[in-house]
């Protein structure tokens, strides 16, 4: 499967024409067939907006995971909290991406690490202006992995549930380990839990340096517009057309 947003949209269609339908966290056990669609937030909330809006286009709801934590991305500055909230509004849900390594004192620690989920989820509550109720692992230890946490008021993607009992499939690293359009085509499987990353998907496919190198680079231009904003007559000082 191509990395590109043609290709997504098509597993979607292929999706639905094998007679899945689109659940979440909170309703699937109602639908005898069924496929989670889940989007964790690593590098950048504006890829997420886009992939989310083209899913909103063929009216598809999913999951965005958020790392309140992120060295990335600061989910309270004004440009993100519009774009959450426009991705909530387009009818997706927001969850927490916890990163337990955010925590050194907390990794391996069931207690400790169900304490933070709390306390980021009430953060991002405030920021999109809506309860947060979902939660995924960011680079989970094996022991967290292992342990099935239970965490009051929240759902767990990486339960038993979800992790065991549904057919979990991803593209991390921007490689698909299993062969997700065999699963959809062959339907051997009723309940499908599958992982995307925004941050690779483009208009058209391009390998993975690239992808890196756009980001990259994006960021030195990313960063000139916000100083812009903040600083009076910045063209007078270093042109945009500077920025590499």
């Amino acid at each position: 499967m191509q990395f590109t947003y043609t290709a997504y949209i098509n597993l979607l269609t292929r999706l639905r024409s094998q007679g899945y339908e689109v659940a979440n966290y909170h309703n699937w056990q109602g639908k005898k067939k069924c496929v989670i669609l889940r989007h964790d937030i690593d590098n950048s909330i504006t890829k997420a907006l886009s992939l989310a809006e083209k899913e909103a286009g063929v009216g598809v709801s999913s999951t965005y995971f958020v790392i309140v934590t992120s060295d990335f991305y600061n989910v309270n500055s004004r440009h993100n909290r519009e774009k959450l909230k426009k991705m909530a509004s387009l009818g997706h849900e927001i969850g927490v991406h916890f990163d337990e390594l955010a925590y050194p004192d907390a990794v391996g620690d069931g207690a400790k690490i169900t304490e933070m989920v709390a306390r980021e989820g009430r953060l991002l509550s405030d920021v999109i202006g809506q309860k947060v109720s979902t939660v995924s692992m960011h680079r989970p230890s094996k022991g967290i992995l292992e342990a099935n946490l239970a965490i009051p008021g929240f759902v767990n993607s990486y339960s038993d549930t979800f992790f065991r009992r549904f057919k979990y499939v991803s593209d991390s690293r921007r490689r698909w380990r299993e062969p997700v359009e065999q699963y959809v085509e062959s339907g051997e499987y009723d309940r499908l839990h599958i992982l995307t990353h925004a941050f690779w998907y483009h208009d058209e496919e391009i390998d993975m340096h690239r992808v890196i190198e756009t980001y990259v680079n994006a960021a030195n231009q990313e960063r000139y517009g916000i100083l812009n904003e903040n600083f009076t007559d910045l063209g007078r000082v270093m042109e945009r057309g500077e920025v590499r």
